[in-house]
């Protein structure tokens, strides 16, 4: 697995990362838990520490989701996607499992370790 974008400083440099943005909807409740949005604080730590770009569009719909497109590294994004999946999962512990995703990059970049355990989800 090539992991040469966790030391590169400049990934928004690289035209293959902005190939295929990865699109997803999330209800405020689980947004709110991952992203802090009432501060805004955690969203900008998420997208340094997980080598994105996160844009956040709050559409008007009947479940109340909004709608999030990411760019970054392939394997970033795969990250994130897998954090999503667990979150929507309706076993309660792969639940908690995507809710500490997260909050292991609010502090930290992302690790091989942790690239290696969404893999396995």
């Amino acid at each position: 697995m090539d992991m040469s974008f966790l030391r590169m400083g400049e990934w928004w440099t690289k035209p293959e990362h902005f190939n295929a943005p990865l699109v997803f909807y999330l209800e405020e409740e689980q947004e709110e838990k991952i992203f802090n949005r009432q501060e805004d604080r955690y969203l900008h730590c998420m997208e340094e520490h997980s080598h994105t770009l996160i844009q956040l569009e709050s559409w008007f719909t009947v479940t109340d989701h909004n709608h999030f497109t990411v760019v970054g590294p392939p394997k970033a994004r795969q990250w994130l996607m897998g954090m999503i999946w667990l979150l929507e999962h309706r076993n309660v512990h792969y639940q908690a499992r995507g809710y500490q995703m997260p909050q292991n990059t609010w502090s930290q970049t992302l690790t091989k370790e942790n690239l290696a355990a969404c893999l396995r989800v």
